[in-house]
This record gives structure tokens, sequence and C-alpha cells, in this order.
């Protein structure tokens, strides 16, 4: 691709922003208490394969997808949800993305992919951030919270990893959404049962939804669209602008600081990152 039209800036744009909405309208429900992380969880996900069933054709989605990565897909939404009743919206965001791409790199590596002196310098630059991040102090993140986001990134990172080289990406989506929301219904009853959320408030309930249907079912089937014109490094590049997006939306919507540490952090993070993604593969030996 010689150039990047506006048209796919455009989109990807739109992508990145669905993406980073997913963090800002899950601290909105779980900050302000309009709705709890189960609720939210549940109607995030059942909302989200109703949209991409629509998109994909409900056949399409109960023939796509797998249990394992519906699994996964579970697992990071409620984890998400449960870690943003105390994260910051910038934080949440940086630290899941920073597990994902870590995850995903870190599997390579397990899988004997020998990696090139670029990319161990990226992965300790973000190892460092992440720890700078997490150090007691003031402006540390709360450690339960923190440790969640993180099983929540492992999650995707998984779920991604499994759904490298689909053919038919949006139609393996809803089939993972359909069977994640099977999951989540499964396990309501005895989730209620001890957990004892508050009734959602309206507010709260559009958050889920929107997250759900729109920044998840939409986003994901846009994000998909803008990838068959991206190439690997300038998917990888937009990416980046995700925790930013985010952080943007906390202090927009939330009134959160941004501190001096969770500048720092993120600087560390995303070059990192981009320095240990956006390279070429050393070949194996």
């Amino acid at each position: 691709m010689t150039a990047f039209p506006l048209r796919l800036f455009l989109v990807t744009a739109l992508a990145m922003t669905a993406f980073a909405a997913n963090s800002v309208l899950a601290r909105l429900a779980m900050a302000t208490g309009e709705a709890g992380p189960w609720t939210f969880t549940l109607l995030r996900i059942v909302s989200g394969a109703v949209v991409l069933g629509v998109i994909a054709s409900p056949v399409r989605a109960i023939q796509s997808g797998s249990w394992a990565s519906g699994l996964a897909l579970f697992v990071y939404a409620a984890a998400f949800s449960i870690a943003y009743l105390t994260l910051a919206t910038g934080t949440g965001a940086l630290i899941l993305f920073a597990l994902v791409q870590i995850t995903m790199i870190g599997w390579g590596l397990a899988s004997g992919e020998r990696l090139s002196a670029q990319r161990w310098v990226g992965l300790t630059l973000a190892f460092a951030g992440l720890i700078w991040l997490l150090l007691p102090g003031l402006e540390a993140p709360p450690l339960q919270g923190a440790a969640l986001m993180a099983i929540a990134g492992v999650a995707w990172g998984v779920y991604s990893l499994r759904g490298r080289g689909q053919s038919q990406p949006t139609a393996q989506t809803a089939g993972n959404f359909l069977r994640a929301g099977v999951i989540v219904l499964a396990l309501s009853v005895p989730a209620f049962l001890i957990i004892d959320e508050a009734t959602p408030s309206w507010p709260g309930i559009g958050y889920a939804l929107a997250s759900g249907a729109v920044t998840s079912g939409l986003g994901y089937a846009i994000w998909y669209a803008a990838l068959r014109d991206l190439s690997a490094s300038l998917a990888g590049i937009a990416q980046l602008t995700v925790p930013a997006i985010a952080a943007v939306g906390g202090v927009v919507f939330l009134s959160e600081p941004l501190t001096v540490r969770f500048l720092l952090a993120t600087a560390l993070i995303l070059s990192g990152v981009a320095l240990a993604s956006l390279v070429r593969r050393k070949p194996q030996q």
C-alpha cells in the first residue's frame, strides 16, 4: 500500500475510538455505581453477540467460532469490568494493551521464535514501564484492579492468538461472542446470588449496551474492514493510540487527572511495544 487514503484513516480512527470507548463506558458505569461489573459484562456480551450475529448472519455465527475462544472472551470481559471498579480509565487501558502485546510476544518466544535485539529492547522498555506504573506510591493504581486488568489482557491476548489467520474474522467473532453469551448467561444466576449486585440504573444499562452493541460489536466489524487494507505495521501503530484516547476520555467524561507517573509509564510502555511489535520477525534457525 503506497498511500493512506482519507477514508481508510477515518475508518481506522473510528475503530480505535470505539475500542477506547469501551474503557470509558465501563469506568463510567463502575465509578458512578450505575451498573455493577457482572451486569455490565452480561449486557455487553449479549448485546455484542446480537449485533455481530445480525452482521454475520445468525447461521454463520452458530457455525463459526469456538468454545475455547468464547471462554477467553468471557474471562477478558469479566475481568475488564471488575478491574474498572478501581482503575482510572487510561491506566486500565494501558495495562490491558501492554499485557495483550506481551502475551502474544511471549507466546512467540515459548513457541521457539527468536527475537531481534530491537524486540528485546522493546520488551524491556514495556516491562520497565509497567513496573514503574505499579510501584507503590500515591499515584500507583490499586494492585487488585491492576491484577484483574492484567488477567483481562492475557485473556484477550490468548483470544487474539487463537483468531490469527482467520479467513472470516467477523463471522468468527460473532460465533465467539455467541458462545461467550451462553457462558455468561449460564453463570448469571449463581453469580447474582453470590455477589448480590444492585439493580442497574437506566444510564448504567445504556453504558453496557453501548459497549456491547456499538463499541464492541460494530467496533470489531469496522476494525476488520480496515484491516483488509492495513499493513501489519500500520495496524500495530493504530492500536498504540487506544490507551491515549482512553485517557483523554477519562479526563473529559470523568475528570480524571493525568499524573506524571501515568504519562511516563505510557511513554515507556508504548515505545517498548512499538519497538517489539512493529519490526519484522527474525527467521528461526
